[in-house]
């Protein structure tokens, strides 16, 4: 792990050649990805063509099996396994970045505040009274200002998919991965989740989004990644990609989002 003075010059977050194998299988295949700070990405593609392991290859949720993370100032080189961020090194590094995940992931015996509080005072070490005012702050943010009290499961799925949302902002992220955070919600809850993240995007948030809302990617991504067995087809505007598509993949994964009357609808 090597740290330098960042160049402004730079993209925020450099992917080179990231590859991860399990076993005998290769789940990604070389991917090389720049993220400019303050774009949107939305990564697209079929179901197991590698585009949650590539997310959580990012913040070593997954070990890479080869290739570099480069975030700002600090690059790690998965090519060589001696020197790998360990520990509180880890915890750091992966502070940088907030994740939201398709299951909620809330501690079901603590209320919202609770929930939002707890990565603040545990991980970043914050005063109890600092991280409280902090978790009000983004709760009123995604909506839920005076729902403080309330345990997850008096909560709608959009309610507690916004609460874990509220949760990752709250630790000033550099950097927002999503993975297919709407993929478990009644499709009349979808919208309540995308419009905070159309939101956080207007405000400039650096945002990484795994997703099958083919609207969401056309109308809000400044780039749209096209993976397939694990490594990147197509890359480019989202005109580009969705609205005058010219890969024959592509054409046919989006041909099946095409008349569906809902949110996916490109």
């Amino acid at each position: 792990m090597t740290n330098s003075a960042e160049d402004p010059g730079r993209p925020k977050l450099e992917l080179t050649d990231i590859r991860k194998n399990y076993g005998a299988v290769e789940a990604v295949r070389g991917v090389s990805l720049a993220v400019e700070s303050g774009q949107v990405v939305a990564i697209i593609g079929p179901s197991g063509c590698g585009k949650s392991t590539l997310l959580r290859c990012i913040n070593h949720l997954e070990e890479p099996t080869a290739g570099k993370v480069r975030l700002g100032d600090q690059e790690i080189d998965y090519s060589h396994k001696k020197g790998l961020p360990r520990g509180r090194a880890l915890a750091r590094f992966r502070g940088r970045f907030g994740m939201v995940f398709q299951q909620f992931d809330l501690f079901a015996h603590k209320t919202v505040l609770e929930n939002v509080t707890i990565g603040q005072t545990v991980v970043q070490r914050k005063p109890r009274q600092e991280a409280e005012k902090v978790a009000r702050e983004f709760l009123d943010r995604v909506g839920l200002a005076g729902m403080e009290s309330r345990l997850p499961r008096e909560l709608s799925g959009g309610q507690q998919q916004r609460v874990a949302m509220a949760r990752a902002l709250a630790l000033s992220p550099e950097v927002l991965l999503f993975d297919e955070v709407t993929s478990a919600l009644d499709p009349e809850l979808v919208g309540e989740v995308l419009e905070v993240m159309q939101t956080l995007a207007r405000e400039g948030s650096t945002m990484i989004v795994v997703t099958h809302e083919m609207a969401f990617a056309r109308d809000v991504a400044d780039k749209v990644i096209f993976m397939d067995q694990g490594q990147i087809e197509i890359e480019g505007s989202a005109q580009e990609v969705m609205v005058a598509p010219t890969n024959p993949r592509l054409k046919s994964f989006l041909a099946r989002f095409h008349g569906n009357g809902g949110q996916g609808s490109p």
